[in-house]
Parts: structure tokens; sequence; C-alpha cells
């Protein structure tokens, strides 16, 4: 491996420009001098702390979260390493199922997934989905057991990474030095004890519905790793290879008690059960003069009952990924070393929800109708003044119990490669180029929903030369395989009615990235540009890149033409590429050294030029600050102008139809909520002013899609802090930072229910003229009806607080040593303004309504650990998650939650020679997690509180 008297001078700018050069560091600390081995070997100590290493000697504030940290939480989901941080929020998650891609993404600071970058080694990861919601990378591509640590740095890095570092980085660093043979297996469930007397439980109960068992023991998960890694005889090179399975079973909402049905009301007036309006009993009407149900072989009138819809989803999706890969390289001399990177990942997720069914299809119902009794003929037609002549319009409701609930299963084949060669130009230079390439294939199938058309077609019944009852399309020849849908008759549903209305749904795509990045990295202090006042000059990095970004969305003709009737919007076609070419530079200048008050004076400079092929160019900049007064303390600044381009659905997504959920139409009902003068502003007419019917499932429509024109969003992010590492409290160091990152041209859309209260309290034709009633009712959830909420540059976000970062470290002589490590993060401000210079929506220390997410103004993490002398190492970590309100946005008497605390406890013991077991429980306590009606999923927020019971786990390692 190539080494040399002056490359480790380099060392302490890679570190600092990030992982693009840090893959170099064992080789080039090798032949440093003694002064120059000992700023490095101060880098290296840091770097082997938890959960901070690089974060005490960088100018910008980075977190570090080591391999044996993820062995304490005993996750193996690579997205539960880190979302437990206090800096990130969840994206796709293992708990989201509603809306589930399939794949896993994390969020920095909240500024959403598409605004975090995330690595492999310093190096770009592929999109992980071409579905929606799935342009960014995949976590379930990264192999959790050979990750060695991964790095967070938050704020803008757009100048080091290019675009996408809106919120910052997390970089994953990989073993790829592995010697010898690991295997590790790993059983985890959870364990949950329903007390079945929450106030939810009781709204079950008073429901009817079923309550679970007392103690519930699921989502079994086995885990299996392989690790090989061999050394060349010569010492030049190495090769790490890896494989891995594991698989995780469901869990059901059914099975917790605040799951157990959908919450409606709140803490003031107590919670009920609700549910959606179409039930397993056939409903008929057209909002305004009849609503009927189906009892026997009658009509009765409709009685308000709602389906628990809850019980058969997934609290927890099941999930199957099969991952192999490799790492390789070899030194030939100083000169030159190649490296390459390797991987392959299966991964395979299931998604499940409520049956499908009739969802309000608007059809023609003929008054002959065979099907129909003379009582049901009459309550519809003949009570009416219509005769078997003559034909109503309706609307009908019914839920597909006997077909089962629908399924989206979701596979993704992702490969990846990484050839790469760096080493030594001379002594001052050294280089690293390396080509990216990667793709995922993309497939779904979309089980047991039902056809619109096929739904209206079953309902259009007619009698046959013989009496018999058939569709009027097997008489015109136009639909032969038609079977008559018997909504008239309770219990006359067969398995050629559904076999019939089935509808299997199939999409398939591809993403893809290639990308070409070289650099070459020197340090002039041997030119003589150099500060008087320091030893060592300026470390320049001048790097080009060019990269091409593909995405392909294909789903078949039923997702374009929305003809599930399941689905909440059509899904359609999307293709394009974006591709960009970069030339970037940062250099590292020490401005003074060794002084009284300046130990070490270090000036950050980063800018990046990128110019895409959609026309738009970027500049983005950095300037950061480093002094460290002594060496017991340091001093800290930064300022960067960081920006992302549009990726390639929010450039060129088609436009259709979607769904979003509101507790009712301010317009809406026999009573709105609005004036009449308010209300006429987004289309209503006199006439129709209180009969405009709400929604029974508080679902209405909104067009939603791309803009091919739009601008990249802007950010500018400010840092200041200290670190203090006394030198007279040895193992001890602690840093402050605060933090300020401003968004602005967000891309966005306006959301429907504010576009709509805007123009209720404006009238501004900006949101008036994206309200569109239907024709017929003015009603904004029926054909014809939607609020337009396309792709635009418009939104403001802002997050400001303080990151505080800890390590403690105490011999205990004979006792062995206790580490403590603290993380923690105090939200000043969490502000989203979809509109510039519109309402402002602050939300640090709120939850629900604009809010969406619980956002706590404060939450850490604090792990102790003892490593005893007795082979066993004892750890607890307390979670703290701080209390949120109630957002005055949300619905009214929901009430505010108080902190949660969760307690996390791990042991492992060193058996014999290689041998490791670990057993650990997190969420000790079993903490319920706050529920509330409306809720983003199961009646409360899974992917931030865990919802789900006790984590147990065991696992054993064996090494060779």
């Amino acid at each position: 491996m190539y080494t040399n008297n002056k490359l480790s001078k380099a060392v302490r700018l890679a570190i600092a420009f990030g992982a693009a050069s840090a893959t170099a560091l064992t080789a080039q600390v090798a032949a440093a001098d003694e002064q120059e081995a000992e700023r490095v070997e101060r880098i290296q100590v840091t770097g082997s702390r938890i959960p901070q290493s690089a974060n005490v000697v960088t100018s910008s504030p980075i977190t570090q979260v080591t391999s044996e940290e993820f062995e304490f939480a005993g996750t193996i989901r690579t997205e539960d390493l880190v979302s437990d941080l206090p800096q990130v929020f969840a994206g796709q998650a293992a708990t989201t199922n509603n809306g589930a891609n399939g794949t896993a993404t994390i969020s920095l600071r909240g500024l959403e997934s598409k605004r975090t970058l995330t690595l492999i080694n310093g190096r770009r990861m592929v999109g992980g989905s071409p579905s929606a919601g799935g342009g960014v990378p995949d976590l379930n591509q990264i192999p959790a057991q050979l990750i060695k640590n991964v790095e967070l740095l938050t704020g803008g890095a757009s100048a080091t990474y290019g675009s996408d570092a809106i919120a910052g980085v997390v970089n994953f660093m990989m073993k790829d030095d592995f010697e010898g043979i690991q295997f590790d297996y790993q059983h985890s469930f959870y364990q949950h004890n329903n007390s079945n007397s929450s106030p939810a439980a009781q709204a079950v109960r008073n429901a009817g519905f079923e309550l679970p068992d007392g103690n519930v023991r699921d989502g079994h998960s086995n885990m299996y790793n392989l690790i090989m890694g061999f050394n060349s005889d010569d010492g030049k090179g190495n090769v790490t290879m890896f494989g891995s399975y594991r698989r995780i079973k469901p869990v059901f909402q059914s099975d917790r008690d605040f799951s157990a049905c959908a919450l409606t009301g709140g803490s003031v007036n107590g919670f009920g059960c609700g549910g959606s309006g179409a039930a397993p009993d056939p409903r008929f009407s057209d909002f305004s003069t009849f609503d009927f149900i189906t009892q026997g072989s009658e009509f009765a009138q409709y009685d308000g009952r709602l389906y628990n819809y809850g019980p058969v989803n997934y609290f927890q999706r099941p999930d199957e990924r099969v991952a192999l890969g490799a790492f390789g390289k070899y030194a030939f001399n100083n000169n030159v070393e190649l490296y390459a990177e390797l991987g392959y990942t299966h991964n395979s997720s299931r998604s499940q929800i409520a049956e499908s069914g009739a969802f309000f299809v608007p059809v023609t119902l003929t008054c002959s109708n065979p099907l129909m009794s003379d009582q049901q003929f009459n309550a519809l037609c003949g009570n009416r003044g219509l005769t078997r002549d003559d034909s109503v319009s309706a609307f009908v409701a019914k839920r597909n119990i006997e077909g089962g609930p629908r399924i989206d299963d979701r596979e993704h084949n992702s490969h990846r490669a990484v050839l790469g060669i760096r080493g030594e130009i001379n002594d001052q230079w050294t280089y690293d180029a390396y080509v990216n390439f990667a793709q995922v294939n993309y497939s779904q199938t979309y089980f047991n929903d039902f056809s619109k058309s096929r739904i209206a077609r079953a309902l259009d019944v007619v009698s046959d030369a013989d009496g018999n009852a058939i569709c009027r399309s097997v008489a015109d020849g136009s639909d032969p395989t038609c079977v008559p849908y018997n909504l008239f008759t309770e219990g006359a549903i067969n398995q050629a009615q559904i076999d019939y209305l089935t509808l299997p749904l199939f999409s398939r795509g591809t993403t893809g990235l290639t990308e070409f990045t070289g650099y070459v990295l020197g340090d002039l202090t041997d030119y003589g540009i150099k500060s008087p006042f320091a030893e060592y000059g300026v470390e320049l990095l001048l790097g080009v890149s060019t990269r091409r970004d593909t995405l392909t969305f294909a789903p078949d003709r039923g997702y374009i033409d929305f003809e599930g009737a399941g689905q909440g919007g059509p899904s359609l076609p999307v293709a394009g590429s974006v591709s960009v070419d970069e030339v970037f530079s940062e250099a590292k200048i020490y401005l003074v050294e060794d002084a009284p008050f300046a130990e070490s004076l270090v000036l950050d400079l980063g800018f990046r030029y990128s110019e895409y092929d959609t026309g738009k160019t970027t500049t983005t900049q950095k300037y950061a600050l480093g002094w460290d007064i002594t060496q017991d303390f340091k001093l800290r600044a930064s300022y960067q102008i960081a920006a992302r381009a549009a990726n390639i659905r929010e450039l060129f997504a088609s436009q259709g139809a979607g769904l979003f959920q509101w507790n009712a139409d301010p317009c809406g009902g026999e009573t709105p909520q609005r004036s009449l003068a308010d209300c006429q502003r987004t289309g209503v007419t006199a006439d129709r002013y209180g009969s405009i019917p709400n929604s029974p499932a508080n679902q209405y429509n909104q067009l939603t899609g791309g803009n091919p024109d739009l601008d990249p969003e802007e950010s500018k992010t400010k840092s200041v802090g200290f670190v203090f590492r006394p030198s007279f409290i040895d193992g001890f160091d602690f840093s402050v930072d605060y933090f300020d990152i401003k968004v602005e041209k967000a891309i966005s859309n306006i959301p429907p229910i504010t576009a709509v209260n805007n123009c209720l309290d404006t009238g501004d034709e900006r949101f008036c003229s994206l309200v569109q009633r239907a024709p017929v009712n003015q009603a904004l959830w029926l054909d014809g009806g939607q609020v337009i909420a396309t792709n635009v540059n418009i939104g403001f976000l802002q997050r400001t607080g303080i990151d505080v970062n800890s390590m403690y470290t105490m011999n205990l002589n004979d006792m062995g040593r206790l580490r403590f490590s603290l993380t923690g993060t105090y939200f000043q401000k969490y502000d989203n303004q979809p509109i510039a210079g519109g309402t402002l929506n602050e939300c640090a220390g709120k939850w629900g309504g604009v809010c969406t997410e619980p956002v706590p103004k404060w939450q850490h993490n604090l792990r102790a650990t003892w490593m005893t002398p007795w082979d066993v190492t004892i750890s607890a970590n307390w979670r703290h998650l701080g209390k949120v309100d109630n957002h005055p946005s949300r619905v009214a008497n929901q009430e505010n939650h108080s902190a949660e605390n969760y307690l996390d406890l791990t042991v492992q013991w060193m058996v014999g020679e290689g041998t490791r077991l670990s057993v650990g429980v997190n969420n000790v306590l079993d903490n319920d997690p706050p529920y509330y009606s409306a809720a983003l999923s199961a009646n409360t927020d899974p992917g931030f509180w865990d919802s789900t019971g006790r984590y147990v786990f065991f696992g054993i390692q064996q090494r060779f």
C-alpha cells in the first residue's frame, strides 16, 4: 500500500473534507513522522470514541456512532441504527404500512429524506425505488453487519458532497479490511402487555369490537450474517466478503389495544371507535334523498354504522432480505492502489390494509334489476314515482370482506459497483478517482383490489330469455365474462363474483446512477504557501465530477386509469434523467499554530459549481473556522450556502388525482363552518350551500404531479459552538453547537387544506384557482371535485437549535471501566411555511395538524456502559423524548402528551475464544405510545415512538 512521509499531512484534510479520501487513512498514517503522527494519532484516538469521534477536532459538528453502539441496540434494520438519534426523524420505516413503498429512509432535522444525502464510504447511493416517494436511497441496500461507523454531518454540506445535502449527510463507513471469518445470528421479537383498561381499549369495548390478548409476542425476526476477510501474502491487499439473510414477520394492529380500532374524539369527550362508511353491509345512497343498507333482502335506512378497518392492517410489515457483496483493494506501489466495492441486495416487503370493495362507486341502477326485491324496488323507485323502465343514479359502497385484505407486494433488486484508483503523485500530492455505478430493479404486485368499471357492469343487471339475472354487458356482448354482483341480498356474494371483480395491479421500474469523480489532494507547505504564524500551510483539494441519475416507472393500465377501487388515485408513468457536471475545490488553511491563546486557528473553505442538463446551475460555498484556544478548549463556527436540484419525480412525474385526509369541508354539511360569502369564493353556489355532502371516509381529492420548470432549492446554514476536553479530566469531552438551517424556494405543493382555507379567508386568486368543486353537488371528494396541489418553488423551512454531545470514560481499576455518552438536541425553531409570506407553522414542541409528526423541543440519548474485568459488558441507554403539545390546527379536544422515557438494557458475554453472546431488551418498561385520533398510522406515530412494546433480542457471534 502506498505510503510517504508527506502524505500523512493530507489525512487532516481528508477527514475534514469527508470520507471521499478517508479510505486511505490507515495507509497514510503508517509512515508519518513523529510530529505529524502525534497530530494524526490524536484524530485516530478521537475517531474510536462513541458517539462523536471526529466531533471534537473538526470545524463542523459531526456525530459519529460506531458498530459497538449498534450491537448494544440489537437492531437488524439499518434504519434503526440511526433513527433513535435526536437529529434524525423517520422517513419510510418498517412501521409504515398504508403508503409504504418498501424502502427505508431517514430525514435529518425533519427536513425530509430528499434533503438528506446518504453515502457509503463517502460515495453516493442510487435512488431506492422508482415508485412514489422512492427517489431517495434505500437503507436496505446497506449491509448492517459490515458497518464500522456512521457519521452524521447535519446542516448544509453541498459544497463537499453536492446536491441533496441541504439537511446534511449520513455517511456509512464500512469494514473494508476485515481478516478472518465471522458468523452472527440473532433472533428478536416484540413482547407487549395489553392492559385493555386504557381509554382506547374502553372505546373498543364500547363499540363491541374484539380486544387483543393481554400478553402478546410477535414480530419475530431472524438474521444470519457471514463475513470473510483475507489479506494478501505480501500485505498489500485485502478482500472482505459478506453475505446476509434476514426475515421479519408482521405485527398486526389488532394485537395492540390502542390500535384495535380507528379512534375518534379526544381527551375531553373521550375516545370512540370510528371507521369507514364502506362497511360489509351494502349501502346505496345519493347523499341527498336516500341512504339505504341491505338487510336480508330489503332496504333499511342507513344507521351510521362504520367499518373498523384497523385490525387487519400491519403495524410492522413483513420483510425478507438477501445481501451479498465484497470490498477489495490492492496497492501495487506508492503510486497505484486499486480498490473496488460490489454489492447486491434483494429485498421483498409486503403492506397489508383493510379489504377493498365498492367505495361509493357512482353507478346507474335500473329499476328493473331482477336482483331487487319488491320492497327494494319500492324504496328506491316506486315510492319516488319511478317505474321499472326508469333508472336511478346512486353511489354504492360494499366492503369486500369475502375476498380478504389488500396486499401490496414490492420487490427491489439493487446492484452496486465502485471501481477506483488512488495513490501518490509526488511528495506533496495524492489523487483519487472512481466510477460509481448502481441500479435498482423494481416490481410491484397489488392483490385483492376491485375494478371500478367491473363493479359498474356487475351492478347493471337485466333478465335473460329464461328470466335469469345477467349483466347487461353479457346480453350485448361487450363483456361476456361479467358476473352480476348481488348486493341486494345478504350472504349472496360467492367466489365467482369476487373473481370477476378482483383486479390485480402491476408496476415495474428502475432507478440508475452513473458517477465519475476524481480529485487531487495536496499540501502546499513546501511551496511556501502558508501563514507566517503557522508551521503548516494550505492544503488544497481540486476535483471534478459528472453524474447521471435515471428513473423509469411503468404502471399497468389499471394503475394509470385509476381502475383500482381501493387506490387513492392513479399511478402514472414517469421516465426521465438528470445529468450534472461539477467542479469543486476545498482548502484547509492553517492561520496560526502554537501561539498564546491559539494552539491552532484553521480556516476551511469549500466551493462547488454544478451545471445541470435541465438548464439550471448552482454554486455552493462553505466557510468554517476552528480555533483551538488551548488543548482543552476549542471554538468553531461555519457558514454554508447549499442547493438542492429537483429530482426526477419532482420534475417529470405525471399529474394525476390522489386523496388527502380532512376532517370536513368547511363548506360542507347541513350547517357549514363558514359563511355563504366565504364559501362562494371556493365555488359554492347559493342553492347548494348547506347541502354539500362531506366525505364519510374523511378523504378528499387532490391533483398532484411534477413541474419541469422547478428551480433548485437554496439554503443557508450557520453553526457556532465549542468543544471542552479538559486535560485534567482524563477521558472526558463535551461539545455544544448552535445550528440554524434556512431553506428557501423549497420544492413542495400548496397543501390542499391550506389552499382552501386561504381562499376562504382572503379570496386570493392564487389559492381560489386551486379549488375545483364537482359540477353536480360541489363536493371536493366526488368525481369532478378536487384541489390542485402540483409541485412549485414556494416553501420556506427553518430549523434552529442546539446539539449537545459528551463522552466520559472512568477507570475503575480492578472493576474495569465505566463509560458515559450523551447526545441531545434542543429545537428552538421547527418552522414550516408552505407559502412564502403566508402562515408560518411553528412546530417546535408541537404535534399534529400542519405539524404532522411530533417535534419535542428536547430529546436525548444517554448511555452508560460498564466493561467489567470478567469478559462481561453491561450497557444501559436512556432515551428521552420531550413533551409535545397539541397544535391548534389539529382536531379540537386532543390532549397534550408528556415526555416519553425509554430504558434499554444489553449484556454481552465473551464465552470463550472468539465467541460472544448478547441478550438485550429495548423499551424495558413496555411503554404504551401516545395515541390519538386521525393519527399518522395505528392511532399513533410508530416511526417516532416505540409502539410495539418491548424489543427482546438474543444473538451469538463466532469469530475464527
